[in-house]
């Protein structure tokens, strides 16, 4: 099996555009989440905070590109773009069968969808339908649009489940390039904020409702008074490669990836169960061939639901014992999705490159039932060699990447 590093990064988050405006932004403990006024025209809607991509222009990207493209497959081409500047690829690599796609996203453009029903349903004609309206709604629209701007002729893939959709998009990315089928891949996640997607959550009571004017301290993860998930939206994307590729090209070097796992969870497809993220964690561990204590920070899925982090918080406690050093970003974010993997991971390595770990923003009081870790309440001056980034998705669907400080780089 090959080496996996990551050498490229690229982001579209809640905070703007660039790894650098997130990364800044991060450091700066700076909360993403709004006020959301179109909220309040949705009945019986509660939840009214949300957290949306700014100063994106869509016209960066030529016409006869952008016509086939959603708002999510607009971020998730020019996170591309960045991500692939900064690993120094070409448009030979592209073309050359050796570089791969592995994009998702929860579903095809709800913005679309809407707009075409909405159309349809009150005139019931298709005389305004345009002939790109399926590129836009295709469940694997990000992974085709990026792969036709970029050129690329590799494999392509585009997981679609949920929360753990990039986790699981890194996921197969590395192990395509471990076992050798793929030099290099791009890999992540991309969402678009839609009203029904706060609705999703605002329905199962899982959306935050008390902070509607308070904006700023939502959501809470794995604080007393966290009331739920904000929802968010953006792209994250990693380039993975295979190490001999990496040198070869003088690529930089960022990370390694060594370890990965998802796994269904048949308990419940709406609550997370502990015994099944317990079990996620060990397998990646498992793969990366280590032990519990190298691992020396866990960046959670923590969205701030009531029995969500109480999950994630005990299978931890399991797996790590109480002193693992462990944080969210959900309460800088919102969550975005299926973008909050490859987002997250993005951060972890530049906490990691750092030298700092980022705390969980809100966390005021900590849960009695979250009790366990050593949770991060303020930035942490540390050397973490070893990181875990954990996502589970509704749908009972929990994936774990395991992260790696790269170690004998030339």
């Amino acid at each position: 099996m090959k080496r996996v590093v990551v050498t490229g990064m690229g982001a579209i988050s809640p905070f703007g555009k660039g790894v650098d405006v997130l990364m800044d932004s991060l450091f700066a403990n700076e909360s993403a989440v709004k006020s959301v006024p179109a909220l309040a025209e949705i009945g019986s809607l509660r939840t009214r905070v949300a957290a949306i991509v700014p100063g994106v222009d869509p016209k960066e990207i030529p016409r006869k590109f952008r016509r086939s493209m959603s708002q999510m497959s607009v971020y998730a081409t020019l996170a591309c773009q960045e991500a692939v500047a900064m690993s120094h690829i070409t448009e030979g690599h592209c073309s050359s069968g050796d570089l791969g796609v592995s994009i998702g996203s929860t579903v095809g453009s709800p913005i679309a969808t809407h707009a075409f029903y909405k159309d349809f349903l009150s005139s019931t004609t298709l005389d305004n339908v345009r002939a790109t309206l399926f590129f836009q709604i295709m469940s694997h629209s990000c992974a085709s649009n990026v792969a036709h701007v970029l050129g690329i002729t590799g494999r392509l893939l585009a997981p679609s489940s949920a929360c753990s959709t990039s986790t699981q998009a890194i996921g197969y990315g590395y192990e395509m390039i471990a076992s050798g089928k793929q030099d290099i891949m791009l890999c992540g996640g991309s969402d678009e904020f839609h009203l029904l997607s706060a609705a999703t959550f605002d329905i199962i009571n899982a959306a935050s409702i008390n902070y509607n004017e308070r904006p700023h301290m939502t959501p809470r993860p794995f604080d007393v008074h966290r009331d739920g998930v904000v929802m968010a939206e953006g792209c994250g994307i990693l380039v993975l490669e295979s190490f001999e590729s990496a040198v070869n090209r003088n690529a930089p070097i960022l990370a390694e990836v060594i370890g990965f796992s998802t796994v269904a969870d048949h308990v419940s497809i709406a609550d997370p169960n502990v015994d099944s993220i317990e079990i996620c964690i060990r397998k990646a561990l498992l793969d990366a061939n280590i032990s519990p204590h190298e691992v020396h920070y866990v960046n959670a899925h923590a969205t701030g639901t009531v029995l969500g982090d109480i999950a994630e918080a005990g299978a931890i406690t399991r797996v790590f014992g109480n002193n693992i050093a462990l944080s969210s970003l959900k309460g800088h974010l919102g969550h975005t999705m299926a973008a909050s993997g490859a987002l997250e991971t993005i951060a972890t390595i530049e906490m990691m490159r750092r030298s700092t770990l980022i705390p969980t923003r809100n966390l005021d009081n900590i849960d009695p039932l979250c009790e366990g870790p050593r949770f991060l309440q303020n930035f942490d001056k540390a050397e973490i060699e070893v990181a875990i980034k954990n996502n589970f998705a509704l749908g009972g669907v929990n994936s774990c990447v395991v992260i790696r400080r790269l170690k004998n780089d030339r």
